[in-house]
């Protein structure tokens, strides 16, 4: 899926002169009804601004030795989130990327490469409730083991210019997730939304960002 909004007008993408490496904070994921709060300190920057990419996101992720959390807050829309579950990989939502081996000289997906979705809305039968799901990546030479969708955690808020988002993903749901031996994570998220564009961590869908892993970013969990 292409947008206007999100097409380069630049022969090179400057964020493909860069190799991003961001602090992932340690926090203690309290999981509540509300779904999950994340603090300041946790917010993760959207290096596909400087390509002129939207930014309509506050985008936070935190790790404890349980998983990995997120809490997402788009603000300036007009419509509803188009969110499909049988169609998840155009749906708009938060698409997370995570290599837990932190391999970036590869460029097919390994068993260690995992792709979530958390979108707003989409399930049931009217489509009013959030999904979430491991996606299987597209050219992978094997894939992480299966999960239940039960597994991942989502709570979501509908506001009067958006959405908020929070999910969970616990240490079983990400195959090789072992903070304390592998302390680095090959990262990579993009907040879709037909409406406002695609917000990214770094490069843009024009590039094969969604299946190579060494176009994505790595990630330090620190305390």
């Amino acid at each position: 899926m292409e947008s206007p909004k999100t097409k380069p007008n630049r022969f090179i993408d400057p964020t493909m002169l860069f190799r991003f490496e961001i602090p992932i904070r340690k926090d203690e994921l309290n999981w509540t009804d509300k779904g999950l709060e994340l603090p300041d300190r946790c917010r993760v920057p959207s290096f596909g601004s400087l390509a002129d990419r939207p930014s309509y996101a506050d985008v936070r992720i935190g790790w404890s030795e349980s998983g990995l959390g997120f809490h997402l807050r788009v603000v300036g829309k007009r419509q509803l989130p188009w969110c499909r579950d049988t169609r998840l990989d155009e749906s708009d939502g938060f698409h997370l990327w995570l290599d837990t081996r932190c391999s970036p000289n590869i460029h097919r997906a390994t068993q260690y490469c995992h792709r979530f979705l958390f979108m707003p809305a989409g399930g049931g039968p009217r489509r009013e409730r959030p999904v979430a799901s491991l996606i299987e990546i597209n050219r992978a030479r094997t894939n992480p083991k299966p999960i239940p969708p039960e597994a991942l955690k989502i709570k979501t808020v509908a506001r009067h210019d958006g959405y908020e988002l929070s999910g969970l993903i616990p240490d079983h749901a990400m195959t090789g997730y072992a903070p304390k031996d592998q302390s680095r994570l090959g990262l990579y998220f993009a907040v879709l939304d037909r409406e406002l564009g695609w917000q990214t961590l770094s490069l843009g869908e024009e590039y094969p960002v969604m299946e190579d892993p060494s176009l994505w970013a790595e990630a330090d969990l620190v305390d």
